[in-house]
């Protein structure tokens, strides 16, 4: 800061305050100032700042997996919603382990978030006295918990699958299986076939399979992988609902190359979708959870939080069956 105050002719002070964008100093100066602090190379360490009023400017956050499209926009929406309010957001990611979440709570804590947001409702019990001890705004998103740490934004895994299960009832598709991850990885997808089970059992068609893909997280060479393992064990079902696009989509294909007509002798359905639902021929069926309007509900929350605006503990998100020629 002496280097762009000597530079400048202007106090130290002066660059400190410009570079904070304190209204005090003229635009013009500030304008100069930053300009000057640029051509130096010079980046104003916000530490001080942050340990004197007790404001980071970041929120932090867990996502299960940073290459999985739709956590992919609920981040990219969530993190644009946070950027006009000045805010920038602080990521990790958890794999799907609740004990990975735990270690990294820890330390996105140790870097004084203003606020933290969870990816789903399971945590481990020192999670939540964590998050809880620190007092800060917690969302948890893409789940809707009866009683949340602080707010929820999302929807019920279970309950979304009662469209799909409702729409192969309806075309005839008695026997039905559910492909998904290992059991105890995927809570998310647990909660998911469960609600399959429990929507079957509403219709009154026989019990559920599970086809078990792996350790999640579960890809399209994983739902490709089972399918040609069980090859025409398939046959022994009128649908396969998967854990997500992607699995449907490794599914779909390795019925083509083991000779399965999709849907002719085995319906295929999906759960997200992911923009490989869309361009997969044919279509695959699916169930939108819209990704994106999730990480924009919940920064708007947030901001009401901040503002001290009354917030509601849990907003539900919506999601709606859409029909693919797989089913």
């Amino acid at each position: 800061m002496r280097d762009v105050a000597k530079q400048l002719g202007v106090s130290p002070m002066t660059v400190s305050r410009a570079l904070r964008d304190d209204k005090t100093v003229s635009a013009k100066t500030r304008a100069r100032i930053r300009k000057a602090a640029d051509d130096l190379g010079y980046v104003y360490d916000t530490t001080a700042q942050a340990f004197r009023t007790q404001k980071s400017g970041f929120v932090a956050v867990t996502l299960p997996s940073v290459n999985n499209a739709n956590f992919a926009d609920t981040y990219r929406s969530l993190s644009n919603g946070l950027a006009a309010r000045g805010m920038q957001t602080l990521l990790g990611a958890t794999n799907y382990r609740t004990e990975e979440e735990e270690k990294l709570v820890r330390q996105l804590l140790a870097r004084n978030p203003e606020a933290i947001i969870l990816t789903g409702s399971y945590h481990t019990g020192a999670t939540r006295e964590l998050v809880r001890a620190r007092a800060i705004p917690v969302i948890e998103m893409w789940d809707l918990p009866e009683a949340p740490i602080g707010h929820a934004v999302g929807f019920s895994n279970a309950a979304a699958m009662q469209p799909i299960v409702e729409h192969l009832a309806a075309s005839g598709r008695q026997k039905l299986a559910f492909l998904g991850a290992s059991e105890g990885d995927d809570l998310r997808g647990a909660d998911r076939r469960q609600g399959v089970m429990d929507a079957a059992a509403m219709l009154g068609l026989p019990n559920v399979d599970f086809l078990d893909a792996g350790p999640a997280p579960v890809s399209m060479r994983h739902g490709a992988a089972l399918a040609e393992k069980l090859g025409p064990r398939l046959l022994e079902y009128d649908a396969i609902v998967c854990v997500s696009d992607p699995v449907a989509f490794g599914v779909l294909n390795a019925c083509r190359r083991i000779g399965i007509d999709v849907p002719g002798c085995v319906a295929i359905t999906g759960f997200g979708n992911f923009e490989v639902a869309a361009i997969s021929e044919p279509k695959i069926t699916t169930v939108d959870v819209e990704a994106a309007r999730i990480g924009e509900i919940a920064a708007r929350l947030l901001g009401d939080i901040f503002d001290g605006v009354g917030a509601p503990s849990r907003v539900e998100t919506e999601v709606r069956l859409v029909p693919g020629g797989t089913s």
